[in-house]
């Protein structure tokens, strides 16, 4: 797994809600036993009108948003279904950071173990940074993983919490994979 330590990317919005794996990675698409090859399928229905045609009705198809690869979104993203497919869409996209003020458990447990940080902030945080993405075209992030901050060129400097033994495995592009939080908590040396 590529490590995560600093990444600086153009931020795309997706302004919904309990959005779902079931949207996230359509149940069509799951026939693939590899991790790869899910992105172009990223929010198939939302993504495309009937006939194939990007939706210019779908925000991050605007092609300001074209390359982004932290994702800014809404309460309780990846809801639903425990379908692992959905963090490796998202990745195969070319998303390696999502901000929201929460995720569902297991799509948040999934981020961590496919290389993706899931950071949660508060909804204030999380509409501030529509409102900059909006006004700004281009607009990027840097998240610096090692000390836990968020910043941008135009004075954002946020910090954020992440679990401790998890961000020892994404630091270190660790491929660690545990069946629940009480083994986390177990084997986390700090």
């Amino acid at each position: 797994m590529e490590p995560f330590k600093t990444h600086t990317g153009l931020v795309t919005l997706l302004d919904l809600p309990n959005v779902d794996t079931d949207q996230i990675i359509p149940k069509q698409f799951l026939k693939r036993i590899e991790r790869t090859g899910f992105g172009q399928y990223l929010f198939y229905d939302w993504r495309f009108l009937d006939g194939g045609k990007p939706n210019p009705e779908f925000e991050p198809n605007q092609p300001r948003y074209k390359g982004a690869s932290i994702l800014v979104t809404r309460t309780n993203f990846g809801c639903g279904s425990s379908r692992e497919h959905a963090p490796w869409a998202l990745l195969d996209y070319g998303i390696r950071c999502l901000i929201a003020p929460s995720f569902a458990d297991i799509f948040f447990n999934n981020c961590f173990k496919n290389g993706m940080l899931p950071i949660r902030l508060p909804e204030p945080q999380v509409e501030e940074l529509f409102q900059r993405v909006r006004r700004t075209p281009g607009y990027q992030l840097t998240v610096d993983l090692d000390r836990k901050k968020i910043t941008s060129t135009d004075g954002l400097d946020w910090p954020f919490e992440v679990d401790e033994f998890r961000r020892h495995c994404l630091l270190n592009g660790l491929d660690i994979w545990w069946p629940g939080d009480k083994l986390i908590e177990q084997a986390c040396p700090f």
